[in-house]
C-alpha cells in the first residue's frame, strides 16, 4: 500500500474554454461534461454485485465497461479525441499503434466518422485481435516484435502520411473521454460512495475518473490498481518523476506499461487518493468472483478493482462501506481460461499446495491419506524415486486465511517432512506439471486409468480395497471441477496376482482401462 502525494483542495469553478491562456492546464470538468462519446459508447450499467457484497460485509458495485461495442471502455476516448479533430485531420486518417483494446476502439470510432484508421501491431498479436480490428474497417499494419516497436514505426508513419496520431492514454481528450464513466457513476449512484478502484496501466482512465469526482466529490477516494509486475505509475508516484519499467508482467496486459503518460502522471499524482497492488492469483479469484455474480468473463485488467477492493478489505477489516469496481475490459483470450481457472484457487486461498516426503514403505501412502481426512483432494501427484523415501505434491481445499500454515504443522508432527508451496510461483506454475518421469524401480509396474466420483471418501475406498502385499508406484489426480475426476496409478503387483486383481477390479467398480502397453507411458514413465 502507498499513499500518492497529498493533493490540493478541489476546484469550484469552471474557467470557460475562451478565456484559457496559452499554455494553460486543460480543464477536466469542461472537457468531460462536454466530452463526445455517445455516438458509439452506451451508459454501461452500474450492476451490484451480492454474492461479493455479502462475503466482503461491503456494498460492492460494478461498473460495466466490458459491456461496451469492443468489450472496453476504450472507445470512449478514441472517439472523443476524433472527434475533436478537423474535417481536413479527419480526410488524412487517423493512426495509433496497439495490440488490444484501443486497436478496437479507434477502428470502431473511424468507421463511425467515415474515416481511415491505421492500426499498427506487433508480429506477435494473436490473430483473434488482428481480426477484430479488420471487421470493423481498420488497416493492420504489423511491425515489430513489441509495443514499443510498433509505437515506433506508428509515429513514422504519422509524420510520412501526415496522418493524425491517437495515443492510447496521454491525450487531453482521451482523458476526458475515459472521464465520463465517473460522471456516469455519480448519476448512477447518488448516495453515499466510499471509493472507486480503477486498474492503472498508462493512467488514462484513472486521470479521467478521478478528475472528474474530485471536482463534483471529493469526499469519495479514488485508488488506482496496478499488478505486482506492472506498477509504473506507482513507482513514478513514490518518486515524485516518471519512471521507467525494464520490463513488465504480460498476464494483465490490458495494463502492462513500461512508462506512464505525462499528463497522465501529472493528475494521478494530484487527485489519487492511494494504490492497491494485487498478483496474478488474486486477479484470478476476482476474475471467478464476477463470473459468478454476473456470468461474465473479465480479461485480467477488468478484475484488477474487484481484487483490490477484496485485498483492501481484508487488509482493513471495514464493514459497511460502499465500493465501485471499474470492471474496464473483457477481451479475454480462450486459452487463457485454464491458468485463470487452476490459479483462482489459490488466489482465493481455497487450496493449499505441498510438497511431502513419506517413508518408501507400505502403507505410508494410506497413513498419509488417512491424515488428510474430510479434507477435498485438489491435486495429488507421486512417482516412486528411490528405496527409502517418495515425494508428493498434494493440493487441499482450505477454507480461511494462513490455513496451509497450519496443515503443514500437522503433516510435520505426524512425520512427514513438509514444505509448503501454497505462495511459490514456480511451483504453482510448473512443477505441479512436471512431478514424475521414469523410475528405474517401476520396473513391474502395470498402470491403470481410472475414473472416480468427485465425492469424499473415494480416495479412501480405493485405498482400503487394494491388497495390503501392492505398492502404488505412481499416483496422479487433479480435480477439474467435473463430478468425476480421472486418476492415473501405478501399482506393483506380485505375478500371480492376476485373481486378486479382477476382484479388486470389480469390487471398486470405478470404470477403469489398463495402459501399460500405452507407447507414450513407455516412453515418458517406465
Amino acid at each position: 500500500m502507498a499513499r500518492a502525494a497529498p493533493r490540493p483542495a478541489p476546484r469550484t469553478s469552471v474557467a470557460k474554454p475562451a478565456l484559457r491562456k496559452a499554455g494553460a492546464k486543460p480543464d477536466y470538468l469542461q472537457r468531460i461534461l462536454t466530452a463526445r462519446v455517445y455516438d458509439v459508447a452506451i451508459e454501461s450499467a452500474l450492476q451490484f454485485a451480492p454474492q461479493l457484497s455479502e462475503r466482503m460485509g461491503n456494498q460492492v458495485w460494478l461498473k460495466r465497461e466490458d459491456e461496451q461495442a469492443v468489450f472496453s471502455f476504450k472507445l470512449r476516448g478514441a472517439y472523443n479525441k476524433m472527434a475533436h479533430l478537423s474535417p481536413q485531420q479527419l480526410g488524412r486518417g487517423v493512426i495509433c499503434a496497439s495490440a488490444g483494446n484501443h486497436a478496437q476502439g479507434v477502428a470502431l470510432s473511424a468507421r463511425k466518422l467515415r474515416c481511415q484508421a491505421t492500426v499498427v501491431m506487433p508480429v506477435t498479436t494473436p490473430q483473434l485481435k488482428i481480426e477484430a480490428v479488420r471487421a470493423l474497417g481498420g488497416k493492420v499494419v504489423l511491425h515489430g516484435e513489441s509495443y514499443s516497436d510498433a509505437y515506433a514505426h506508428a509515429l513514422k508513419l504519422e509524420r510520412e502520411h501526415g496522418q493524425t496520431f491517437v495515443h492510447p492514454f496521454d491525450d487531453p481528450d482521451v482523458i476526458a473521454g475515459q472521464g465520463t464513466i465517473a460522471m456516469e457513476i455519480l448519476r448512477q449512484h447518488q448516495g453515499p460512495i466510499d471509493a472507486v478502484f480503477v486498474a492503472v496501466g498508462g493512467g488514462g482512465l484513472i486521470s479521467g475518473i478521478a478528475a472528474y469526482i474530485k471536482a463534483v466529490r471529493p469526499e469519495i477516494q479514488v485508488i488506482g490498481v496496478q499488478t505486482t509486475d506492472s506498477d509504473a505509475m506507482l513507482r513514478s508516484v513514490r518518486a515524485g518523476k516518471r519512471v521507467t519499467l525494464h520490463d513488465v508482467g504480460l498476464f494483465s496486459d490490458g495494463t502492462a506499461v513500461k512508462l506512464v503518460g505525462e499528463e497522465t502522471f501529472r493528475l494521478t499524482k494530484q487527485w489519487v487518493d492511494d494504490f492497491e497492488v494485487v498478483d496474478t492469483d488474486a486477479v484470478c479469484a476476482a476474475i471467478k468472483d464476477v463470473f459468478q455474480d454476473t456470468r461474465s468473463i473479465l480479461e485480467p485488467a477488468g478484475a484488477l478493482g474487484v481484487a483490490a477492493i477484496k485485498q483492501y478489505t481484508a487488509r482493513t477489516g471495514c464493514k459497511g462501506k460502499t465500493f465501485v469496481a471499474i470492471t474496464c475490459g473483457a477481451n479475454m483470450n480462450f486459452d487463457r481460461l485454464r491458468f485463470v481457472a487452476e490459479r483462482a484457487e489459490v488466489g482465493e486461498e481455497r487450496e493449499a499446495l505441498f510438497a511431502v516426503t513419506i517413508p518408501e514403505e507400505r502403507g505410508s501412502f494410506k497413513r498419509f491419506c488417512e491424515l488428510l481426512g474430510p479434507r477435498s483432494v485438489t491435486e495429488f501427484n507421486y512417482r516412486i524415486s528411490d528405496a527409502q523415501t517418495a515425494q508428493v505434491f498434494v493440493g487441499l481445499s482450505t477454507r480461511e486465511h494462513g490455513e496451509s500454515a497450519r496443515i503443514a504443522e500437522r503433516f510435520e508432527k505426524q512425520g512427514f517432512a513438509t514444505v509448503d508451496l501454497t505462495h511459490d510461483e514456480l511451483a504453482k506454475t510448473h512443477i505441479r506439471h512436471m512431478v514424475g518421469g521414469r523410475s528405474e524401480l517401476a520396473r513391474e509396474e502395470r498402470l491403470f486409468r481410472f475414473v472416480f466420483p468427485e465425492r469424499p471418501g473415494a480416495l479412501m475406498r480405493f485405498l482400503t480395497r487394494m491388497h495390503p502385499d501392492w505398492n502404488i508406484s505412481l499416483f496422479h489426480y487433479r480435480n477439474q471441477g467435473a463430478d468425476y475426476g480421472r486418476i492415473l496409478v501405478g501399482l506393483q503387483i506380485p505375478r500371480g496376482a492376476q485373481r486378486a486383481l479382477r476382484e479388486f477390479l470389480s469390487t471398486l467398480d470405478y470404470p477403469c482401462v489398463e495402459e501399460t502397453d500405452n507407447p507414450v507411458y513407455q516412453l515418458f514413465l517406465r
